[in-house]
């Protein structure tokens, strides 16, 4: 029996499904982050008469973690149009990234957006999605994948946890900013169909089923490539140097900037 993930959805006449990702709002300083946010926003305004559904694909925050009665500071700006767009009735979709995966349920109380935490299948006007954050995927990187079982540890998290937030946040801050200062040369070059390790793993799932879509995150380079059976990869780039998204209307899907100067960035094969 197909899970309530895998049943058909339909878009209503004249809306569109939406996909982003990887904002890292906190960094690298309030006042970038802040201008950043309010640019988003500006986003969100621009498509809230539009979108029946959104997908935030990871990485929204440049660190989250949830204490039992607290949660960090500010993104007020954020939360408060999240919440407005689900109380007007527009679906939302968040996946959690390296940088925000202590999730808890936050989201789902208080926003009504349901949260997940691997790659999930979706169908959506007959065509079928595979939607994940993509931290961890596909070969190699052990390192990385070492530290994602232990911080998804519910042992490390409860840990953590009992450290004061000043000074978790703080810890955890400093070792957010090292993590991306490490990936952000490789992240502005495409590395080729062998060297992109999420074409590797969007092969490795072909082979056990076929998608229409298989939309991430994670990479920050926007990109658009088609599998010679019709699949298309699409990455979903950032919003730090791109502010690239994805639109879907039923029939066709989209890979553009909100700044159309920027659309030649985006790679495609």
């Amino acid at each position: 029996m197909l899970s309530e993930l895998y049943l058909p959805m339909q878009i209503a006449a004249g809306k569109k499904i939406y996909f982003l990702s990887d904002f890292h709002l906190g960094s690298p300083d309030r006042l970038t982050s802040l201008q950043r946010e309010k640019y988003l926003i500006r986003f969100l305004d621009s498509i809230s008469d539009k979108a029946s559904e959104i997908f935030i694909v990871g990485d929204l925050f440049d660190f989250w973690f949830e204490y039992k009665t607290v949660v960090p500071k500010g993104f007020v700006r954020i939360l408060g149009k999240l919440a407005s767009m689900t109380d007007q009735g527009i679906s939302i979709q968040f996946f959690v990234g390296n940088h925000d995966m202590w999730m808890k349920n936050y989201f789902e109380k208080e926003l009504s957006i349901p949260v997940y935490y691997e790659p999930k299948v979706f169908i959506r006007q007959g065509r079928k999605f595979l939607i994940g954050h993509g931290d961890g995927l596909g070969p190699g990187d052990g390192g990385y994948k070492f530290l994602k079982k232990i911080f998804r540890n519910k042992f490390s998290q409860t840990l953590f946890g009992i450290l004061p937030p000043a000074i978790g946040v703080g810890i955890a801050n400093y070792f957010s900013n090292k993590s991306r200062q490490t990936t952000h040369q490789s992240n502005e070059v495409f590395l080729g169909e062998d060297g992109e390790w999420l074409i590797h793993y969007c092969k490795i799932r072909l082979k056990e089923e076929n998608f229409d879509y298989m939309i991430f995150g994670h990479r920050h380079l926007p990109i658009d490539f088609t599998f010679p059976n019709g699949t298309r990869y699409i990455n979903l780039g950032d919003w730090i140097s791109y502010f690239t998204y994805a639109s879907f209307d039923g029939e066709k899907l989209t890979l553009q900037s909100f700044d159309p100067a920027l659309d030649n960035k985006i790679v495609r094969n």
